[in-house]
């Protein structure tokens, strides 16, 4: 079994591009199945961060969450400068009030799930951005309406409802690290704590292999019936990616953070929230159907991007960086 993980931790790359290719697959050649993937988008998001909260030692969390400056780089970063870049992204598809508002959804919310396992793949300070969490989650439901209002107009905000909101920060954020609590703290007096969290380290990378499997394959149908208007926003969610990696490198080289640190930002600033205002987009009224579609291709972009930056990042921020 060790053998087997030590394979699948080296060559985890491959391995995530062939989930997301099967999942590309089953989507269409079994459209039928995208509602049951999509319901089980969820419950294998929150095993995945149960195991990824399970790897980060609660007492780095504690440390992470008194770095003030690090805070503060990821927060001006994600709510002051992103919010500008997405703003003169949407202008592109203003003319179409779903597009619009799809775009805007997603690129005004930084991750607070998935992107931890990727800052971690990349050598990024993992625990640093599980700090974070919260306050980007609380920061967001804050900020969305005002930012909707500014960008899109009063009619826009007038129907989102930011209750998928609190209920993804119960599911995705309390449950999985409340958990992963109570297991660390067995572990410090019964073997079976330390066997759970062994049996969830070596499983990192199938969990995630499946949880691209199931996202790419609960909507690839959907998003391919839609291609035409689409792709629109395949050049602006990949110029996004762009910008927001050399953002968050501007940002943290003005602050001087460390190279762990200013790999999570990086991560942090590219990656959005598509999972969480996912649900956002799916309320929306019919006339604005579009939108989810929207969403959802954002991650779909998103993810062969991250797959990509595991590798580029630490290439732009090599261990030897020194801190100006």
């Amino acid at each position: 079994m060790n053998r087997l993980v030590s394979w699948w931790d080296a060559h985890q790359i491959a391995l995530y591009l062939a989930a997301m290719a099967a999942g590309a697959a089953i989507g269409l050649a079994a459209p039928g199945l995208a509602p049951t993937l999509e319901h089980s988008i969820e419950p294998v998001l929150m095993l995945l961060l149960f195991a990824t909260f399970l790897g980060v030692p609660l007492i780095e969390v504690g440390q992470a969450f008194r770095d003030r400056r690090f805070l503060g780089t990821v927060l001006v970063a994600n709510f002051a400068i992103v919010p500008l870049l997405a703003w003169a992204l949407s202008r592109f598809v203003a003319d179409d009030q779903g597009l619009l508002l799809g775009v805007l959804l997603v690129l005004l919310t930084p991750c607070i799930d998935y992107v931890i396992v990727f800052t971690g793949l990349a050598g990024g300070a993992r625990a640093k951005l599980l700090a974070a969490a919260p306050l980007l989650m609380l920061l967001q439901l804050a900020l969305l309406p005002l930012h909707l209002f500014a960008f899109a107009g009063r009619e826009v905000v007038g129907v989102i409802d930011v209750a998928p909101f609190a209920e993804a920060f119960f599911l995705l954020i309390v449950v999985p690290l409340t958990a992963a609590a109570a297991v660390q703290a067995l572990a410090r007096r019964h073997r079976s704590g330390r066997a759970i969290e062994g049996v969830m380290a070596g499983a990192m990378v199938p969990l995630m292999m499946l949880t691209l499997a199931t996202v790419i394959g609960s909507q690839i149908a959907a998003v391919g019936s839609q291609i035409g208007t689409l792709a629109r926003l395949l050049p602006l969610y990949a110029g996004f990616v762009v910008a927001a990696v050399f953002i968050g490198f501007a940002a943290s080289r003005v602050t001087r953070l460390d190279t762990a640190s200013t790999r999570a930002v990086m991560f942090s600033v590219a990656t959005r929230n598509s999972l969480v205002v996912l649900p956002l987009a799916l309320a929306l009224p019919d006339a604005l159907a579009i939108a989810p579609l929207a969403v959802v291709t954002q991650t779909l972009v998103e993810l062969i991007a991250m797959v990509a930056l595991v590798r580029i990042v630490p290439a732009i921020v090599p261990s030897t960086t020194a801190v100006p």
